[in-house]
């Protein structure tokens, strides 16, 4: 049995998607509004709609608005391929790509110009609704949302991969309660999601990467989560940043390299940060700021080693290696059975001569970190031409020329009463033995 709530956008009869499919998009939105007017019919009286995109292009020339609940937006395909390594490829090897651009069911981010717009209204998807209930249930699956190209940032960088153009895949202004975002691919945008004020949002199985920034939670936050998703964003943005937020998952996602931080939170408290795949070009991979306090950060894998790949060879985040591969502000966050790799170049280090800390705890009280284990190698760094070939050859190899001293765990003056245990050595640990409790890692021969 057909529905009238189900539409799909290459059989309606407003607009051309290929040309605008933002203007088709209102349009049904529009049409469910004038359609599902009773607040209680039957004891339903809104059930929403389903707006779908089959697979194809389709150009994206009008903000796509929306105010109404129960609306899902579904295609056949996240579509994601690298856009940076096509752009990386000398334009006369181009003809010999199977292809140039992502596919699947695609959404082609091509709003006008305007470099006095507010952030919000170069987003492709704009969710905003006051008055109460708070928007639900509005449901973005299986699509792609590709910004195109990004422009020149006056660092002399080549435009393609400076991360900045100005657009946004999703923004979510309002306070918002049940949104999923579920096996989308977003590329090329200087901001791929960024939601203000979620109640269980759930952020599944997504394809986000070669974005400035990937997911930014603002404003505050409750019961979200963030989980089995694949991310890299730009060395000016994050790949995971929260703020006051509370009851937050973040687990089993793998982070890519080359984002200022893997994980940034801001006056987040009673969440977790586990099982994930976390890796970075820099110091600052999991950074705990402004009081984020009785979260849990544990069993995930850092691995922190240097940029393969010549395009960006040189490029970092600004932080020296005395900042911390994690990074805590807070009181009574727990920090277990964690591994981290440091693989890097002792000739690189900053500042030279410097010890690198893996752990640093700099303000706050009664943190418990325990059962870490550190792997730190000095290895001679090199750069490659081919992304792929220069990322898998950097990751397998696991010989190196020798053990690299660091300081596993660093408590600053500002941080007192907290528990180090078993990780790592007397002399790895530097901290005030009369305001923190410590038990070394035991070393042979001990």
């Amino acid at each position: 049995m057909s529905s009238s709530n189900y539409y799909d956008v290459t059989t309606w009869p407003v607009g051309n998607p290929a040309k605008d499919v933002g203007e088709v998009i209102n349009s049904i939105i529009a049409d469910v509004k004038d359609r599902q007017t009773a607040a209680d019919a039957d004891d339903g009286g809104k059930p929403g709609a389903v707006i779908y995109i089959p697979p194809g292009d389709y150009r994206l020339r009008t903000q796509v608005v929306i105010d109404v609940s129960f609306l899902r937006i579904e295609g056949s395909g996240h579509g994601f391929t690298s856009s940076s390594i096509r752009f990386n490829v000398p334009e006369d090897e181009w003809p010999d790509l199977h292809e140039l651009w992502p596919g699947g069911s695609r959404i082609l981010v091509d709003l006008p110009p305007d470099g006095d717009a507010e952030e919000s209204e170069r987003a492709a998807f704009y969710i905003n609704r006051s008055g109460s209930p708070r928007i639900s249930s509005v449901e973005f699956s299986n699509f792609c949302i590709d910004g195109l190209h990004f422009d020149p940032d006056g660092t002399g960088m080549h435009p393609e991969n400076t991360y900045v153009n100005g657009r946004t895949g999703i923004y979510v202004a309002s306070a918002n309660d049940s949104f999923r975002v579920t096996g989308m691919g977003f590329v090329y945008l200087e901001n791929a999601l960024t939601i203000y004020n979620a109640d269980a949002l759930s952020i599944h199985d997504n394809f986000i990467a070669e974005c400035g920034s990937c997911i930014e939670l603002r404003g505050w936050g409750q019961a979200s989560k963030i989980t089995d998703n694949l991310i890299g964003a730009g060395p000016k943005g994050h790949s995971i940043y929260a703020q006051n937020h509370g009851g937050l998952l973040i687990t089993a996602n793998n982070v890519f390299p080359r984002g200022a931080s893997s994980v940034r939170l801001e006056g987040v408290t009673r969440s977790s940060v586990t099982n994930n795949r976390l890796h970075s070009f820099y110091p600052g991979m999991v950074v705990l700021a402004a009081n984020s306090s009785e979260n849990l950060v544990a069993t995930n894998h850092f691995l922190r080693d240097h940029e393969p790949w010549t395009p960006f060879f040189g490029v970092d985040n600004g932080l020296d290696d005395l900042n911390g591969l994690l990074r805590m502000s807070g009181s009574n966050n727990s920090v277990v059975g964690n591994h981290f790799s440091q693989i890097i170049d002792s000739q690189r280090i900053r500042p030279q001569g410097a010890t690198p800390v893996i752990i640093r705890l700099v303000e706050g009280t009664g943190n418990f970190v325990s059962n870490n284990h550190v792997v730190a190698m000095d290895v001679r760094s090199t750069s490659n031409d081919s992304c792929y070939s220069g990322q898998v050859d950097a990751l397998l190899t696991t010989e190196a020329a020798d053990r690299l001293a660091v300081t596993t765990v660093m408590i600053d003056s500002e941080s007192a009463r907290n528990t180090i245990l078993d990780s790592g050595s007397e002399a790895q640990v530097i901290a005030d033995r009369t305001a923190n409790a410590l038990r070394a890692t035991p070393t042979i021969g001990f």
